[in-house]
């Protein structure tokens, strides 16, 4: 099996087994049928992933890794909140009538900031300074800015990156205050690990590990038996990841990414989403 699929299987089974139920508090979510939709939670999950090892996709059901990556590159690339700007249909319920998701992710890693140095955004201070200060233990971005939360869509799951050369190679923290288990996951998981990729590329530097930092790790009741039936399907190994070169990150498109050898499994059940 491939290591990622190892890692959310113990994962799912520590929160079922070991998570805390909140079927008796006031919820915000609903199902589509206005009921209450309740989750089993763990607190405080942490994962590596060893990048240069292997890209850490799962097999256990289809990652849709080219839809993650456009959704990155909205994000980090475009640095948009316009869902117009994006291929996918994901961000939908939390959009305005014009296509807005507000003052969220990609607007805030648009906003300039000054520094000695010069006018940069976080993601342009973040390429100056892996190119120019690599040793440096500030290479962090963050998209929680309390000041904007009520005019996001949708308040940052995933809302920090910190990043840290150590002998050539590229890590990265990324910090997520919720996730989604069954939805979102392996999705997060291969929406960063590109991140990482990508930026090492143009930096010149190698790829080293990816730690996935999760504060409320759920599975909601309606998904219970979903993943139950899916971690016990078969497994295989890890596809290889091939890029094109590329030295421009504003030029990466998900075109520039071939996942050679990639094997899942069928998966058509539909995944009910919690809003």
């Amino acid at each position: 099996m491939s290591y990622a699929d190892e890692i959310f299987i113990k994962n799912c089974k520590e929160i079922i087994e070991h998570g805390v139920s909140d079927a008796d508090m006031n919820v915000r979510p609903k199902w589509d049928d206005g009921k209450d939709a309740y989750t089993i939670s763990r607190f405080g999950i942490v994962n590596r992933y060893n990048l240069a090892e292997e890209f850490p996709i799962m097999t256990l059901r289809r990652t849709y890794w080219k839809s993650a990556l456009d959704e990155l590159l909205w994000i980090w690339q475009k640095k948009s909140n316009n869902i117009n700007d994006l291929k996918s249909h994901i961000w939908d319920q939390w959009a305005d009538e014009n296509g807005s998701i507000g003052k969220a992710y990609g607007y805030q890693l648009g906003i300039k900031h000054k520094y000695k140095e010069g006018e940069f955004d976080q993601v342009d201070r973040v390429l100056f300074d892996l190119k120019n200060n690599p040793n440096s233990r500030r290479i962090i971005t963050n998209l929680y800015n309390h000041q904007d939360l009520s005019e996001m869509g949708l308040y940052p799951c995933a809302y920090s990156m910190t990043f840290s050369v150590k002998d050539g190679k590229l890590n990265g923290i990324l910090n997520q205050r919720s996730n989604d288990f069954l939805t979102a996951n392996n999705w997060n998981v291969v929406q960063y690990a590109f991140l990482i990729h990508i930026f090492a590329k143009v930096s010149g530097l190698e790829v080293g590990e990816l730690v996935h930092v999760i504060a409320d790790a759920h599975i909601y009741d309606r998904h219970i038996p979903i993943v139950e039936e899916i971690i016990k399907n078969p497994t295989f190994s890890a596809p290889k990841l091939v890029i094109d070169d590329f030295d421009d990150f504003y030029k990466v498109t998900p075109d520039h990414f071939h996942m050679e050898g990639y094997e899942f499994n069928e998966f058509n059940t539909k995944i009910p989403v919690a809003i």
